[in-house]
């Protein structure tokens, strides 16, 4: 749920309320309105990023890889910075044991937990408070050098997390502020959890739904939260499984430092194993970044982020067409039960998947339902509507979708994402093993995809796709001339209906299939600014 709260906006209409916008009355106290002038769009000029601890696997292997898009405008050009700091430790919290089989990738010992960090991207933060890039984790603390820093747009940049990997804070400034965003891609071919697991490093907020979670045996699953601001933030973690509420003990008032990062396992929270859980993270005081770490010692591991904001029409796009299972796991957060229609949309257009044609969801419950090989050899994206017109009950949800068989099997989630809009943006993409999904659930659209310049050399290319309605279009994306390294891929509508997009990353290793999945929502690298003048005439009394 990558939400930006623009305090510029926010500051802009302060005064507006204040002085008042345009002339709402006339100096000469007729009361004649006038219309206000359009909004301007403006360029945002900070960003903030949370990337979790990756775990301290002895055999991963992590990269970050940091990209902020060229500036489609002038006010976008001009000087910037961005870097990411090393989280400050933070002690485990009550409940969560100190040593276990590993989070993130562990194959098993007793490595202490309190080492797992975290950071988060947060397009506006609501603080002034937090660090610039390059500035110290934490207040009392000295400088710190960055793990990673980002210098010009359009050419991404590439790290190897340190021997000690820790969460990590990140911000961007200036011209590289709009769009910048960060991918974590840990490789492991032992272990619980082992496989592809990556993440577009996270925004920090008040609230956050991560449907697909597990409490059962042969699930291990931490939630990091990753404080980005200068205060102590306080969370509560509620979970919900098939009979609603979780009895929980310790998920309340969870205090997570500043600038620091606590990760959370989810079976020291209830006594209830679950094979499917809802988790809900709420912040009393603060906000931080949120996402979920899930490790099965049969189908490996990956990052779980949070779902799109509830709500009665939902898309996941992005299944890969050689998918061996598709799990698709719901909650409904409201007062009311939801009926929902399911629709597989594929390159010719939408399925219903046999004998899963619809999905009832009661009012503060998890429901699931397993889809089997439901693409059947074509790339698809689900899409959950509701059942009959007129109802609109909210709800999140997410796939966990597995490939491979045996031994090499690995998952992924898919989470629900919001449309592209104007512009998203995914790093870390290879020469090999990319695969870019587009999906128009209701009108045809024209796309432009950009691929930038590898972070090691070549040159950027641009190719314009169409999506016919209906349909999901995957294929493999344009590859930079003369590509060096790794490279971004930026995701524009250019005209028609919305669009959603995800890009799966793949490679074999060990005989496992590896493979994970990020979705591609709008960035929110712009800001909507009300034009406003001062107007003092409407202080004076009518007499």
């Amino acid at each position: 749920m990558n939400r930006t709260t623009l305090s510029l906006g926010a500051a802009v209409v302060a005064l507006a309320a204040v002085t008042g916008i345009a002339s709402v009355t006339s100096s000469g106290g007729g009361g004649t309105a006038t219309a206000a002038a359009a909004p301007k769009t403006l360029p945002v000029q900070r960003s903030s990023g949370l990337c979790p601890s990756p775990g301290d696997s002895q055999t991963a292997e992590t990269t970050y890889t940091s990209f902020a898009p060229k500036g489609t405008s002038a006010a976008a050009d001009g000087a910037g910075a961005a870097a990411l700091v090393p989280a400050a430790p933070a002690p485990t919290p009550g409940g969560t044991p100190s040593t276990s089989k590993g989070s993130g990738g562990d194959k098993g010992g007793s490595k202490d937990k309190s080492k797992d960090k975290k950071s988060s991207e947060d397009k506006t933060p609501k603080s002034s408070k937090s660090p610039s890039a390059g500035s110290s984790s934490s207040p009392s603390a000295p400088a710190q050098k960055p793990v990673l820093s980002l210098k010009q747009p359009g050419t991404p940049v590439t790290a190897t997390a340190p021997d000690d990997p820790t969460a990590l804070v990140g911000t961007a400034t200036g011209a590289l502020a709009p769009g910048w965003t960060t991918q974590e891609t840990t490789t492991d071919d032992v272990g619980t959890g082992r496989g592809l697991a990556a993440l577009t490093c996270t925004a920090p907020d008040t609230d956050f739904w991560l449907p697909g979670a597990s409490t059962a045996s042969s699930r291990e699953d931490y939630v990091h939260l990753t404080n980005p601001d200068d205060s102590t933030a306080v969370v509560d973690l509620q979970l919900y499984g098939k009979n609603g509420v979780m009895k929980s003990d310790t998920g309340e008032g969870i205090p997570v430092p500043a600038h620091s990062s606590v990760p959370v396992l989810l079976s020291t929270l209830t006594s209830q194993a679950e094979d499917d859980v809802t988790v809900h993270v709420t912040t009393r005081s603060g906000r931080v970044g949120a996402a979920l770490r899930a490790s099965d010692a049969k189908t490996g591991g990956d990052w779980l982020v949070p779902s799109a904001d509830p709500s009665p029409t939902l898309v996941m796009p992005g299944i890969p067409e050689d998918a061996s299972d598709v799990r698709l796991v719901v909650y409904a957060p409201g007062q009311n039960d939801a009926d929902l229609d399911l629709k597989l949309s594929g390159p010719s257009g939408g399925i219903v998947p046999a004998g899963h044609e619809s999905l009832h969801v009661k009012s503060g419950m998890t429901a699931s339902v397993d889809l089997g090989n439901v693409t059947r050899g074509e790339a698809g994206s689900l899409i959950l509507s509701p059942s009959q017109k007129g109802e609109a009950t909210p709800v999140v949800a997410a796939l966990r979708v597995t490939r491979g068989k045996g031994d090499g099997q690995d998952m992924a989630f898919i989470p629900a994402t919001g449309p592209v809009a104007s512009r998203a943006t995914v790093a870390d993409n290879r020469s090999k093993g990319s695969t870019l999904s587009l999906v128009a659930p209701d009108k045809a659209a024209q796309v432009k995809v950009t691929a930038s310049a590898g972070s090691d050399g070549g040159k950027q290319t641009q190719k314009t796709y169409t999506v016919k309605a209906g349909t999901t279009l995957a294929f493999t994306p344009p590859v930079p001339s003369g590509l060096k390294g790794s490279y971004a891929l930026t995701v524009q509508t250019v005209s028609g209906g919305p669009v959603y997009a995800a890009r799966t990353l793949s490679q074999r290793k060990s005989g496992i299939s590896m493979f994970t999945v990020q979705t591609l929502p709008d960035d929110r690298g712009t800001v909507s600014v009300p034009r406003a003048q001062q107007d003092l005439s409407i202080l004076q009394g009518d007499g």
